[in-house]
């Protein structure tokens, strides 16, 4: 029955707490290329330049998502609103929201857009910052002790600066993950690094894999792609979700939750 179905791939994994599995995974993925899109056709038609200005602009909303994430892991809140993907639905609604509001703010009392779209995010996010005290500043310490080097080596490599930014965020998802499953037992939840991780035998092959993937799409759309906002904004996109995944298990490893 369709409901069933829904329930059990859809529903029972939130209810549980138990992760991902292939149908949601290629649903989710699916709804994300999509509201990729339409977010992009949106921008354009709105007159928004994904530059750095717009990821000035969103980049504390993003933050906002992410402790409000973490307060949900931890207890302090809960709903389905607050867990994924359901908080990332509301908060691309509220991010749109909030750019079409600044815009007429800007339009009418000329103050930059991003200028109100990040003075409005910090204040938001800010007082969330009260909740969380480190119980692990172990964890963190090796997520430096890992990433740092993959870091002097970007460094070194020439290529595109926003290239290294974005290659840089999926290292720091990527080794965050390697941290959290190789010293403190933490259960990887996707289920596209948990296969890897199984039919390798170690965390660190996640690192590695994604390190491959993510130069491959980047350097696929440098060489393919002709439209270059296009191809700005896709990286933006491709940079937010290992920015997203990687500062949240990064909180979870450094609040152990």
């Amino acid at each position: 029955m369709p409901l069933d179905f829904f329930y059990r791939y859809f529903v029972e994994p939130i209810e549980l707490g138990y992760g991902y599995n292939p149908v949601n995974t290629l649903a989710y993925a699916l709804l994300f290329v999509s509201l990729t899109y339409l977010l992009f056709v949106f921008l354009k038609k709105s007159g928004i330049k994904t530059d750095k200005r717009f990821v000035l602009a969103v980049a504390p909303w993003i933050i906002f998502g992410i402790l409000l994430r973490i307060l949900e892991d931890m207890g302090i809140i809960s709903g389905y609103l607050f867990v994924t993907p359901n908080i990332w639905l509301l908060f691309v609604f509220l991010i749109n929201s909030l750019l079409v509001a600044s815009k007429l703010i800007e339009k009418k009392y000329k103050i930059p857009y991003y200028k109100i779209m990040f003075i409005s995010g910090v204040m938001f996010s800010g007082p969330l910052l009260g909740f969380f005290n480190i119980q692990n500043a172990l964890g963190l310490w090796y997520v430096l002790l890992w990433l740092v080097p993959w870091l002097i080596v970007l460094k070194m490599v020439k290529w595109p600066v926003e290239n290294k930014i974005v290659t840089a965020l999926h290292l720091f998802d990527a080794t965050t993950t390697f941290v959290s499953l190789q010293y403190f037992n933490y259960f990887e939840q996707h289920v596209l690094p948990r296969t890897i991780i199984e039919l390798t035998g170690t965390p660190f092959s996640f690192v590695v894999v994604k390190l491959i993937v993510v130069v491959a799409v980047l350097n696929i759309l440098d060489r393919y792609s002709d439209d270059k906002e296009f191809t700005n904004y896709l990286k933006i996109m491709i940079g937010v979700l290992g920015f997203v995944t990687g500062l949240r298990d990064l909180l979870r490893l450094v609040l152990l939750v």
